[in-house]
């Protein structure tokens, strides 16, 4: 099954209408395990990020309907909610709760008991999800997304494609967790490569027009939009805000360039989805988030739009497009 490619009816038929289902009619049909799958984003955008779950599921036995089912919350990027619904999903007492899209936080704060498996900040350590990597301690496992981490290489591929002399800017959320760390890194690599880092904030949805307004009167030779919620869970107006600015943009997910974005290098998430509905599956057969050691990412994607570039006139060095493992013409 390609992941990217999965289309919506694809994907219902896959849920055979699970999403739907009330947990009392689940219960109806056998005294199933229940996995509480909370995710901090829009559920329309994240279809084939889903249905990778799920095939993890399936690698450990697991499929939906037949001998587990599933209660799907999605928070719509609002922080507060995604804090009730992690309330509310362990008040159904799930036998795991699973956390992505930037609602790892929320579900520890909900509980200290629940197994929970989730896609995770840069250091969990620090973030006091775990005690260590490779014995997390407590009751939370799962995924490093290493976001903070690669920002720099974000950096230094958009380096490739700007003017030596042009200063570049960057796009942050204040509000995000991982928000000193993503600005260490920037610095850290701007510095290396003699360049200028030019930071804005943006947190809030009026805000945005006004963070790109501000890096163009900068005259920044490039942008890059670093990856964390609130940007992910409101592709199109970043998407829209970047073709106004007219040079060079770097997202975090392929997701970004496949929408139309210039380009972006990140993590693999069908990946990460994947490997989490792998250890859900090891939870719900008896093993203990404590004894699981927290995972990392080994898959990467450097995607290129060309349809994007010709469009803004842009030419892409043949040092990036020498690295993508995806170029959409």
């Amino acid at each position: 099954m390609h992941f990217d490619r999965l289309k919506r009816r694809e994907f219902i038929t896959l849920l055979g209408g699970a999403v739907a289902w009330p947990l009392v009619a689940r219960a109806q049909q056998g005294a199933l395990p229940v996995i509480g799958f909370l995710n901090g984003q829009s559920a329309p955008g994240f279809v084939h990020l889903t249905a990778a779950f799920q095939v993890g599921l399936g690698e450990g036995g697991f499929t939906e309907g037949r001998n587990v089912a599933i209660e799907y919350r999605w928070a719509n990027g609002d922080g507060q909610r995604m804090r009730t619904l992690a309330e509310e999903l362990i008040g159904l007492r799930v036998a795991v709760l699973v956390a992505m899209g930037g609602a790892h936080l929320a579900a520890k704060d909900a509980t200290a008991s629940v197994p929970i498996v989730c896609g995770m900040g840069n250091d969990p350590v620090k973030l006091g999800l775990a005690e260590s990597i490779k014995r997390p301690g407590g009751n939370v496992t799962g995924m490093c997304v290493v976001t903070a981490d690669l920002e720099a290489k974000r950096l230094e591929m958009l380096h490739e494609a700007v003017p030596k002399d042009a200063e570049i800017g960057v796009l942050v959320d204040p509000n995000y967790i991982d928000l000193a760390d993503q600005i260490q890194e920037v610095e850290r690599s701007a510095r290396a490569l003699g360049r200028v880092a030019r930071i804005v904030h943006a947190g809030a949805d009026n805000e945005l027009d006004a963070a790109f307004t501000k890096l163009s009167e900068l005259r920044v030779g490039g942008i890059v939009v670093t990856g964390n919620p609130f940007f992910n869970n409101r592709r199109d107006r970043p998407l829209a805000l970047s073709a106004r600015f007219g040079g060079p943009v770097i997202y975090e997910s392929r997701e970004f360039t496949a929408a139309g974005g210039l380009m972006s290098y990140g993590t693999n998430l069908p990946d990460v989805y994947r490997q989490v509905g792998v250890y859900t599956g090891r939870v719900l057969k008896g093993e203990k988030p404590a004894d699981l050691p927290i995972l990392f990412p080994t898959r990467f994607d450097v995607a290129i739009n060309l349809k994007t570039a010709k469009a803004l006139g842009l030419e892409v060095p043949t040092s990036i497009l020498l690295r993508a493992n995806e170029v959409i013409e």
